[in-house]
Parts: C-alpha cells; sequence; structure tokens
C-alpha cells in the first residue's frame, strides 16, 4: 500500500503541467465587478420554501440571488469547451446566442450556445421545495470528435465578490462568506474541480494557456473566488448532465441543499416549477383582449412582476434584480442597491397593474409593506428602503406619499385603523412640505413638478373621500380645499407662455421657482449640462395630470404640450415610437456605447446630443402616452404603444428600462434602435406599464385612475 502511494504521487509530479491539491495563488484576485444588467431572462419558484431567483443574459446564467431579492449570491456561470490541444473557448464570448422560454406560462428559459464545434443547450428552474438552481445541460459535438466541458462558478455571496472562500469537498464546489455558502454538484459528478481567483489563477486563466485544466487547487482563501469543474461530459457519448447550485447559512448546509435537490432531478423539479406558473396564471383574470396579439408577452409581464416580490418580507417588490453600469461598485455604492431596493413610487406602478391583472393579493401585500414602512409621525415614505424595510436613500419625494393614498382608495382600504394610522399622516406630509418636492420622479431634481403636483392632487382628493367614510367631513373638507387650489395653480408654476419651442406654451419639466416664463437655470445632473435655463427642458410626465383625472385629455395646455415633447423627445425606432426622459438627459450610455459613468463632469454645452453620456429612450413613456390616448378616445394609438412595448422585450420578453435612439453609436455593430441598452431589465415599471395599458385599452379609460379624481375634476363620462 505504501509502495502504491509512493508511486501515484511520484505520477502525479512527473505528469507535465499538474498542480498539486493546495490553496490557490494570487489571491485576492481582479476586483469583482457584477455582470451587464440587460438580462435575457428572470426566474424564481412560486414558493416560499426557495429563496432563491436568477438571471440570464448572453448564453449564460448570471446574477443569482440568496437568501432574498435584495442580495445577490452569484456573479455568474459559464460553459468553457477545449480539445485539450488546440483550442478553448468561453461559450459566453465565443458562441452564438439563442433564448426562448422552454414553457409559455411559466418562466422557464432554454439557452442554446453554438459554435461551430459544439453546442450547448442549458434550461433552468428553481427547485421549489429548496434554496437551489437546478440546470439541465445538453452538450453536442458537431465534429464527431470529444470535448471537454468544463463550469466556471462565481460566486458573490452576501452582495459582494471579493471576500469568498471556496474549497472542493467530494466532487462539490464549496464557497463560504461569513453570511452564507453556495455549493455546485453535477451528475454525472465532476472528474476535476479547482479553486481560484479571478484573473491569477481561475479556470479560465488556467485553460486558455495551453486548452486543458493543469490546476487543481483545492482552496482558496478569501478574495474573489472562481470555481472550476471539469465536466464527465465528451460531447459524443456523454452528452447530458444536471447541474445543481445549492445556497445555505454554511457551505456544510449548501452542500445538504444541492445534493438534495440533485437526488430529485432536473425534470421533478422542473415539473413543479412550472406547475405553480400554470397557477399563479390560472388564479388571475382572463388576458385581455387587447393582449391577443401578444399573449406571451402578457403572461411573461405578470409573472415577471410576481417574482420581483421578496419571500421573507411580503410585499417588498424591488425593481430590478439587476445592476446597471456603476451601481453596485465603490464609484457609487458598494454593496449593490439602488435597483435592488423597494421604491414607493414603482412599487405604486406594480400593485395598480397586478390588480388590472386580478392579483388583488399582491397589492394588497404592497400596500401593506408600505404603511408598515411609512415614517412616523411625520407620515413621509423611505425614497428607497433594502427589503427588510431598512431606509437606504433620504430625500423626500412627495409623489411617492401620495401614491400610497391613492392606491389604499383603489383597494378599499379605508377602514378606520388604515384613516387613522396611514392616510391622515401621509396628508400631513404632503400638506407640511408641498406642494414643492425635493425631488420629483427621476430622482436628481427638487421643485415645482406638473408630475408631482398631479399626485399630492389625487392624493388629497382619496384621502378626503376615505375621510368621509370615517366620518370625518372636516378633514375631507380641508383636503379637497388644499386639492383644488393646486389644481387652480399648477398651470401657473408650471405652465410656461415664453418658452422656445413650438408656439412657446406648454408644461415644463419643473420649475425652480414657480415661475415658469422665468429663464431660471439650473443644473441637469446625472452628467447632463449645467446652467440651463428651465424653459428648454420639457418631460413626458406632465400627463400624470391626465391619467390621474387632474385635466381633461382634451385640455388646451395639454395638447399645446403634446407636439412639443414629441418633437424633443420622441424617437422612431423599427419596434415603435419611445421617448427621452428630459432634455439634456445624461442617464444612458456613453457616445461609443460604453456604459454611464456618475463621475463624468457636466458637459458645458447644451447640445444634448453633444453630452458626454446620453440618456436614451423609454418604453415605460410609450405606455404612458397609451393612457393618455386611451382616455383621449384614440385606441388605435394605444393598441400601437402596446405593440411597441411588446417588440421592446426581445426573445425573454424581458421589458427594458432603457432601448437604443436615435444616437446609437456610429459606426458600430450591436446596437439597434428599439432594443435594449445596458440599463435595468427587466425592469418592473415597463413591466407593470404594459399590463395596465392593456387593462385600460379593454375598459376604455385608464385603469388606474381614481374616479373621485376624475369625477370632481374631468368628468365622470
Amino acid at each position: 500500500m505504501r509502495l502504491l502511494r509512493l508511486v501515484t504521487l511520484l505520477v502525479v509530479l512527473l505528469t507535465p503541467g499538474t498542480a498539486l491539491a493546495a490553496t490557490a495563488p494570487g489571491g485576492p484576485g481582479q476586483k469583482h465587478r457584477w455582470a451587464e444588467a440587460d438580462k435575457d431572462g428572470f426566474g424564481t419558484s412560486t414558493t416560499a420554501t426557495s429563496k432563491v431567483w436568477h438571471t440570464l443574459d448572453d448564453g449564460a446564467l448570471t446574477e443569482v440571488y440568496y437568501p432574498d431579492l435584495g442580495t445577490p449570491a452569484v456573479r455568474d456561470l459559464q460553459f468553457a469547451v477545449s480539445d485539450g490541444r488546440t483550442f478553448a473557448e468561453r461559450e459566453r464570448e465565443d458562441a452564438s446566442h439563442s433564448l426562448a422560454l422552454a414553457d409559455a406560462r411559466s418562466l422557464t428559459y432554454r439557452q442554446v450556445n453554438s459554435a461551430s464545434r459544439y453546442r450547448i443547450t442549458k434550461s433552468y428552474v428553481a427547485d421549489p421545495a429548496r434554496h437551489a438552481l437546478v440546470i439541465d445541460v445538453r452538450f453536442e459535438s458537431l465534429t464527431g470528435k470529444k470535448l471537454d466541458l468544463y463550469a466556471l462558478f462565481d460566486p458573490a455571496l452576501s452582495n459582494t465578490g471579493d471576500d469568498d472562500s471556496g474549497s472542493t469537498a467530494g466532487d462539490a464546489l464549496v464557497a463560504e462568506d461569513r453570511l452564507a455558502g453556495s455549493a455546485l454538484v453535477a451528475s454525472p459528478a465532476f472528474t476535476r474541480t479547482s479553486n481560484g481567483y479571478l484573473g491569477t489563477s481561475d479556470g479560465w486563466t488556467d485553460l486558455r494557456s495551453d486548452f486543458r485544466m493543469d490546476w487543481a487547487y483545492d482552496s482558496a482563501a478569501s478574495g474573489n473566488l472562481v470555481q472550476t469543474g471539469k465536466t464527465a461530459l465528451d460531447g459524443t457519448t456523454r452528452q447530458r448532465m444536471t447541474l445543481v447550485v445549492g445556497f445555505g447559512a454554511r457551505g456544510t448546509e449548501a452542500v445538504s441543499t444541492a445534493r438534495a435537490a440533485l437526488a430529485g432531478g432536473y425534470d421533478t423539479a422542473a415539473a413543479s416549477y412550472a406547475a405553480g406558473w400554470h397557477a399563479y396564471l390560472a388564479g388571475l383574470k382572463p388576458r385581455p383582449a387587447s393582449a391577443g396579439a401578444f399573449p406571451t408577452d402578457y403572461d411573461v409581464s405578470v409573472m415577471t412582476l410576481a417574482a420581483h416580490e421578496d419571500k421573507t418580507y411580503p410585499g417588498a417588490y424591488v425593481a430590478s434584480p439587476s445592476m446597471p453600469w456603476v451601481w453596485g461598485t465603490t464609484a457609487i455604492e458598494n454593496p449593490s442597491g439602488a435597483y435592488h431596493l423597494v421604491w414607493s413610487r414603482d412599487l405604486y406602478q406594480i400593485a395598480t397593474a397586478l390588480l388590472a391583472a386580478g392579483d388583488r393579493a399582491g397589492a394588497d401585500r404592497a400596500l401593506t409593506y408600505l404603511f408598515e414602512r411609512q415614517q412616523k409621525p411625520n407620515g413621509c415614505f423611505p425614497q428607497n428602503s433594502t427589503v427588510n424595510g431598512e431606509e437606504h436613500w433620504t430625500n423626500l419625494q412627495l409623489d411617492q406619499v401620495a401614491f400610497p393614498i391613492v392606491l389604499a382608495w383603489q383597494l378599499g382600504r379605508t377602514d378606520r385603523a388604515t384613516y387613522l394610522e396611514d392616510v391622515r399622516p401621509a396628508v400631513a406630509c404632503i400638506l407640511a412640505n408641498g406642494p414643492q418636492t425635493q425631488q420629483e420622479r427621476w430622482e436628481n431634481q427638487g421643485g415645482w413638478s406638473p408630475a408631482t403636483i398631479a399626485s399630492e392632487i389625487a392624493g388629497l382628493v382619496t384621502a378626503a373621500d376615505i375621510a368621509r367614510r370615517n366620518r370625518d367631513p372636516q378633514s375631507a373638507k380641508a383636503w379637497e380645499a388644499k386639492a383644488d387650489e393646486w389644481r387652480a395653480m399648477v398651470d401657473a408654476w408650471t405652465y410656461t407662455t415664453s418658452g422656445p419651442y413650438g408656439a412657446g406654451s406648454y408644461y415644463l419639466r419643473l420649475t425652480k421657482d414657480a415661475n415658469p416664463n422665468a429663464g431660471t437655470a439650473y443644473n441637469i445632473g446625472d452628467s447632463g449640462p449645467n446652467d440651463v435655463d428651465q424653459r428648454k427642458v420639457v418631460d413626458p410626465s406632465y400627463l400624470e395630470l391626465v391619467r390621474l383625472g387632474i385635466k381633461r385629455a382634451d385640455d388646451p395646455h395639454i395638447l399645446s404640450t403634446l407636439p412639443v415633447v414629441d418633437q424633443q423627445l420622441a424617437a422612431d425606432t423599427p419596434n415603435g415610437r419611445f421617448w427621452h426622459r428630459f432634455n439634456f438627459d445624461g442617464y444612458g450610455e456613453q457616445k461609443d456605447g460604453s456604459e454611464w459613468n456618475f463621475g463624468f463632469p457636466a458637459n458645458p454645452t447644451e447640445q444634448w446630443e453633444n453630452n458626454v453620456t446620453i440618456g436614451r429612450i423609454w418604453p415605460i413613456f410609450a405606455g404612458e402616452r397609451g393612457e393618455y390616448e386611451v382616455a383621449a378616445g384614440q385606441s388605435a394609438g394605444a393598441r400601437s404603444r402596446l405593440a411597441a412595448m411588446a417588440r421592446a422585450g426581445g426573445d425573454g420578453h424581458m421589458i427594458p428600462e432603457q432601448v437604443w435612439d436615435q444616437f446609437p453609436p456610429s459606426g458600430q455593430p450591436g446596437f439597434p434602435k428599439g432594443e435594449a441598452t445596458l440599463s435595468a431589465s427587466p425592469l418592473a415599471w415597463s413591466h407593470a406599464q404594459f399590463v395596465r395599458l392593456a387593462w385600460s385599452i379593454d375598459a376604455g379609460r385608464p385603469v388606474e385612475q381614481p374616479a373621485v379624481v376624475a369625477c370632481r375634476y374631468a368628468g365622470c363620462g
């Protein structure tokens, strides 16, 4: 026996390029960075026993969230292919990608990555019974020659990828930090494993040097860990494999979870996963007729909204499971936040869409979450919060205070406790701080905003109705009087008659001084220019005045603003017409298509198309214009907006925050107009707008519009 061990050791030592099991060198490795935000697919189980959410992009698995939807735990997982002698390729960089739903009524996605020598097909489901992601893999050699397939796994536990430690436990790759653990296992099992650091001792650094796996490090201490597993597949006689990523509070727990999911198998998990989504859709109202041309887009939108809800904190629907551009690096905040935070405004959009679709319980949970996090005694709401309700940013945005009141009215939550404990304090916050707001809906400016004032008026009027139902006519009368006053003044505060566009009369994005005819200048922010005359900045958001019932669709001031906004902000694409947020917006990619950079100085010119960064066009504005067109009796126009939003979703039906506009990076392929930029995708607000527009078309009115407001100001007809 001793002789056999000695011979084995000598064989290992004499094999060229072979590393003995040891601790990986090169720590901590390159700095961690999240994957691109333009996801092709998104999924989770409908069960609370599986607190795992996964995203897909460009042929690979990207961020996986665990144990809640505010905490990414994986950066990515992709495969590398080699013949061991002449080439090594990574599927995300070197293959062409396609993606489709494996089941049109379930968030079950299938990726196919093809190159000249091979094809890799992967299907993903979260195991409904446990905290695990299960992946069905088929690997085909297209030349008939045997190939090697390697899994390259980059964990990023607890919202950071720079402090993970990895080790091999049998045939499992285990990762841990002080808060969580992950495990990667396969059936058939990995034949060789290694733990290393990104850019120094990881599997791809190994493979690209001589096209084979030489390193087998059994551990890597705290750093940017990347784990490698050589699979048993060869693309010819062995083509199928099940891969599982399991999670737990510790590595040992993650291994147990992963092995249990592996024992259950992909088919069992996939059937249960799909059944959950089928049941969810069956519990909703039948699909609206207007969505008949886009049934999959509609179903995916509703499921995607439901998937944005956290499972530990019910009602905490996040904005997006993504980290666009620099969000999540030291340039702005680290660990990441922003898009996987909860925002009252976004939550209102989500809840009104769920309510329209028939998920009243989900909308109710959203409102309960908001009221439980309301700041007492002042009655205001956090600018945003982590999923557990902890305040994150601290600015006051009064539309985010008004919308919960409107939502309470829409849901019929008019009981006395809600009135006294939630609605009255929210009204107090509006009256103490409005009508001007510290920040309006785009987060980077304060002042007199027609959109924010519209929400405040709607909040006051719906609150007054709730007050009367609770036998408080005195408060109702006072709040309605204030709403009437602000409604009478909104034009004097925000509608210019001396502007440089069109005939000179239109609503502004906002005013800094409640004087829309003054040339007051302000800095745009988000890398836009400084010292811009407020009369040069328009925004489609003024249509909140119509959608919330404060103005009629044929109001002359509304009508005079429409062509100005179209001329200044609209862009036509093969997918339809979309709009920019406002003039000189810098919140988007750089001119060459590279990511937005928060650190850029403001552009000194007011020529918006020359900005260092350019805010692109947003699908939500197609939805908002569509709701306006419904109110105006222009159903054909509204249907065209619905179609544009559906087309913007791409093969995975993920509707993004922004799409490429009339200024795509010149001379470069890969930036098709009307398709997703590197901004957040999916964006819950975009999907909510799509769903709500579909129901508004069927109803012949904007379904979010509170009737009590419209009857007071715009007419009940």
